[in-house]
């Protein structure tokens, strides 16, 4: 279909040479010569962009231009004028008009001009898709070789990366391939964790990523330093691409100086994690070490209400003498609170901030149909993330640190993944009831379909009985039981989930920032 365009201008008979050029290129002009006609035609049909002369007589440029966005607040809007006064071209940009031209413009400027508009979205896309096919056999040529951490970080980072940029250029055509290319990757990530994992938490292997455990001694305190505060963020199951659409917004008030990405344990959830984090131990060394603290799968009660005391004792055994805070927004209130605690905090050494909103949307998200529809897929996930920071107390807290001289670091506990391939399994009343991983004694599954630790001391894991073993789904696996089968699967098909082995939940990110303030 041919672009429609419209110029108004009351000398347009004197620009027939150039509506000739463009209709030669194909494009449908609508020509007037006063604001009033162009006003009038607006209102008869839509246009793909508008060309507008400002120095009309009768309605001026500006004025038809006030009328025409009345009308048809999203049309591009092209200003054409002889003047170069500075307040024509504010009153013209402050009424968003897509460009600007000054006269005498030829056949050449209007053309550069409509494709700028008009085709920049169809150009850029036809330009990501031909980029991700150029990149897509480097990546799958890549799965062929022993890939360690550093290798498979980047390999993590290509694919984020071209997700975010074919979802921005919208070209839909390109998804399937890469959701294909995903689950290749997912499917030898998995791979690589069943031959390795072990190993690194043994210290068996000495290209062993940063594992959580290691996170606060190797990232987070190396900036305590007694004289510029530390302020640690951890945004609870922040997945990778999520931090990558947040940055944009950041990046007003923060430059990145450093952006990594560390291996979570398993399992991927905050009671293993988060825990792991603030202690600096594993598992099975934090039940050891804090026998009344640590809370097992079978427990009763909240099994985070003690990463306060964990990272104090991190810190006397490592850092004695540091002065720290500790604060858990787990509500709209809380992160309310927040903003006004900001300059009390600037008297620590090391402040910690734990924030628990996206792990409440992805919950929210298998609980809640409303959120299912906000929330389809990733992107939407993305889309639904990017909206609640925007809107956030979380932002105007941030905004305040950034005129502050502070170092900033911002990480989280796991990430999580969008679930569509039941696991049937099957165990005892006292089997725990994520979907990612199960813990338990007498547990029947097929072998082939999941990552299983038999021995939990060997991972670090505390072991509740004498038969105990951990199994774990992996890529977009999700465990069910055979009763009400076919219910559960259709309920927690396609919504996101932690707990077990995928890119999204174990490849997370680490980001330390500084305030341009």
């Amino acid at each position: 279909m041919a672009i429609k365009i419209l110029w108004a201008d009351d000398e347009i008979d004197l620009l027939k040479p150039h509506i000739l050029f463009l209709q030669g290129k194909g494009y449908d002009l609508t020509t007037v010569n006063s604001g009033l006609d162009a006003v009038d035609e607006v209102q008869k049909k839509r246009f793909d962009v508008i060309f507008l002369d400002e120095n009309m007589p009768g309605l001026s440029g500006l004025e038809t231009l006030s009328r025409i966005k009345e009308a048809m607040n999203d049309v591009p809007v092209v200003m054409i004028t002889k003047s170069e006064e500075e307040y024509i071209m504010e009153e013209a940009i402050g009424s968003k008009i897509a460009d600007y031209l000054i006269k005498p413009v030829n056949p050449n400027q209007i053309l550069l001009t409509i494709k700028k508009i008009v085709d920049n979205k169809r150009l850029i896309s036809e330009k990501t898709a031909q980029g991700y096919q150029q990149d897509f056999r480097n990546i799958s040529m890549a799965f062929m070789d022993d890939l360690d951490f550093e290798a498979w970080k980047g390999m993590y980072r290509k694919l984020v990366y071209w997700d975010l940029e074919l979802r921005a250029s919208k070209d839909s055509g390109m998804d399937e391939v890469l959701n294909t290319q995903k689950a290749e990757a997912n499917h030898n990530w998995s791979d690589f964790v069943r031959k390795n994992y072990l190993n690194f938490v043994n210290n068996r292997d000495p290209k062993a990523p940063m594992m959580s455990h290691e996170l606060m001694r190797r990232k987070i305190l190396p900036h305590v330093d007694g004289e510029t505060p530390v302020v640690f963020l951890l945004i609870d199951n922040l997945r990778f691409d999520q931090w990558k659409v947040i940055q944009p917004v950041l990046s007003e008030y923060f430059t990145v100086e450093e952006e990594d990405l560390y291996m979570s344990i398993l399992p991927t959830t905050t009671q293993y994690c988060r825990n792991s984090i603030f202690s600096g131990l594993l598992p099975s060394e934090i039940e050891k070490r804090f026998p009344k603290m640590w809370s097992n799968d079978e427990d009763e009660g909240g099994k985070n209400n003690f990463e306060e005391d964990f990272l104090a004792d991190q810190l006397n055994r490592t850092r004695k003498g540091t002065k720290f805070s500790y604060t858990k927004i787990t509500n709209l209130d809380g992160g309310k609170s927040l903003v006004d605690q900001i300059p009390n905090m600037l008297n620590f050494d090391l402040s910690v901030i734990v924030y628990n909103f996206v792990d409440a949307l992805s919950h929210a998200r298998t609980d809640v149909s409303l959120m299912r529809e906000l929330s389809e897929d990733e992107a939407a996930y993305r889309s639904v993330t990017l909206s609640w920071f925007e809107h956030s107390p979380l932002l105007e807290a941030l905004k305040r640190i950034s005129d502050k001289k502070v170092k900033l670091i911002i990480s989280t506990d796991h990430g999580s993944v969008r679930v569509k391939d039941p696991i049937k399994i099957v165990g005892d009343k006292n089997t725990n009831t994520n979907l990612r991983y199960k813990q338990g004694k007498n547990l029947s599954y097929d072998r082939k379909e999941v990552f299983e630790i038999k021995n939990p001391a060997e991972g670090f894991l505390p072991r509740l009985h004498v038969s105990s073993a951990y199994v774990f789904a992996e890529e977009q696996g999700f465990f069910a039981y055979p009763n009400n089968y076919n219910y559960y699967v259709k309920y927690y098909r396609d919504t996101f989930q932690h707990g077990g082995i995928s890119m999204e939940e174990m490849m997370i990110p680490i980001v330390s920032l500084k305030g341009k303030g």
